[in-house]
């Protein structure tokens, strides 16, 4: 079985909104083994969406259309698809007594122009929404099956399984629950398909071209499964896909392969899937029963955000200090003016004594310092936009290291706090910093 996604907006067309609706159902489709051939997205446009609507629903199995059943006059995939069909609308009272139950809990009248969301093609199945005002549809399409041949005949073009179309809101919120109650079931029961694993490893701190050197034959091409590389925000993650009929042997497959990449990479690898870097360091300092405070000069609070934004991050976390001036290191952590004069405020001495003083006055276990020139200006020969300096105070000393970022402001920040709590998840761990 294989799937195509037609998203509907004119926001996702003009790229003022992210179509992440699209990115997760086709991770939910992979997993029940059904292949997505494309996703497509269309602009608030009847005829467009209409002529999208034949154009894949002629070549493939099921058909996806996320957005446009809102109750506005731009939202048009009810007539577009009933065009399609060559079917009427029809109003379904069950769902305008549902509508009149929803607006009823809200203490409001419901609103004479939400009745369009209760239209639907004659022939279509409706799928209830508890999360929203507009339903889904469910209908077959007999079209016709697009063939390469141009010569072929009208009957042999003729679609022998015809395609099963849905729609469905284009709200997140009301999307994900519709599809996983009432499409994915519905799906799983008729895909026959094999079985399709992923997993997502994240690594932080070499480059992707230095990743695939070292995994090697694990990344060739046409392995099952498969090993590949993507790249966002500094941290290069290893997608894994294992797809086998039996559940069994794909299970088995996966967990091979995972464990083949992490000998390879080792403690490159920070966590799996919706792991973040914050999380883990988070979940280490928690084990250890350990605290840490920071101070911050060109990540203005970021690397103290990243590790607040947890819950229960008043376990771990004492204090954090943003000490962007020179005035604010003197007086607030009390970094000699001999010192700041002599070697300027981006420098080894600097984040040395930021890191000691913070450990000190906060009373945690360690403590982490980072001083740096983001940029665009304030760079120089010596010490180029990028240069940035890491200290870490533990019981037992105070280690610093220097680091050249490129990229604009944005990237030399977020790399940077990244590179802290690298330093930090390495001593947490026991292991030696390998950058």
């Amino acid at each position: 079985m294989n799937a195509i996604i037609l998203s509907i907006g004119d926001e996702l067309v003009l790229g003022q909104t992210l179509d992440t609706n699209s990115a997760w159902l086709s991770q939910q489709l992979a997993g029940i083994g059904c292949d997505v051939a494309a996703h497509r997205t269309v602009a608030d446009d009847r005829a467009a969406i209409a002529e999208a609507i034949r154009e894949e629903a002629a070549r493939c199995d099921v058909l996806l259309i996320s957005g446009g059943l809102g109750p506005t006059d731009d939202d048009l995939t009810r007539e577009a698809l009933a065009d399609v069909l060559g079917q009427p609308l029809t109003l379904r009272s069950e769902w305008v007594d549902e509508l009149q139950r929803f607006f009823t809990r809200l203490g409001r009248t419901m609103p004479e122009r939400n009745k369009v969301q209760a239209m639907l093609p004659e022939q279509a199945d409706l799928i209830w929404n508890n999360n929203g005002t507009a339903p889904g549809i469910r209908v077959k399409w007999s079209g016709v099956r697009r063939e390469e041949d141009s010569s072929a005949s009208q009957a042999s073009r003729l679609n022998p399984q015809p395609c099963m179309i849905f729609a469905v809101p284009g709200v997140p919120k009301e999307m994900k629950p519709m599809f996983a109650d009432a499409i994915k079931p519905w799906l799983s029961d008729r895909s026959g398909g094999a079985v399709i694993l992923q997993k997502t490893l994240h690594t932080f701190g070499v480059g992707e071209s230095t990743i695939a050197e070292r995994l090697g034959e694990l990344m060739k091409r046409g392995r099952n499964p498969s090993v590949g590389t993507t790249v966002s925000h500094g941290v290069v993650s290893l997608r894994v896909n294992a797809r086998f009929e039996s559940p069994a042997r794909a299970h088995e497959e996966m967990e091979q392969t995972v464990k083949a990449c992490r000998t390879v990479l080792g403690d490159l690898i920070y966590g799996e899937d919706g792991d973040s870097l914050s999380q883990r360091v988070a979940e280490l300092l928690t084990a250890s029963g350990k605290t840490v405070a920071t101070a911050e000069s060109c990540t203005g609070g970021l690397l103290a955000g990243s590790l607040t934004d947890l819950a229960g991050s008043s376990r771990f976390f004492r204090y954090g200090w943003v000490v962007y001036s020179d005035e604010a290191k003197h007086k607030l952590l009390d970094v000699s003016q001999a010192t700041l004069a002599a070697h300027g405020t981006v420098s080894e001495q600097v984040v040395r004594e930021l890191a000691d003083h913070a450990r000190r006055v906060a009373g945690a276990d360690y403590a982490v310092a980072i001083s740096g020139i983001a940029g665009p200006g304030g760079g120089s020969q010596q010490k180029p936009v990028g240069t940035v300096w890491f200290a870490m105070s533990y019981d037992g000393g105070t280690a610093a290291q220097r680091f050249l970022f490129s990229g604009d402001r944005e990237m030399i920040r977020d790399r940077s706090v990244k590179m802290a709590l690298t330093m930090l998840r390495y001593h947490l761990l026991g292991k030696r910093f390998p950058f």
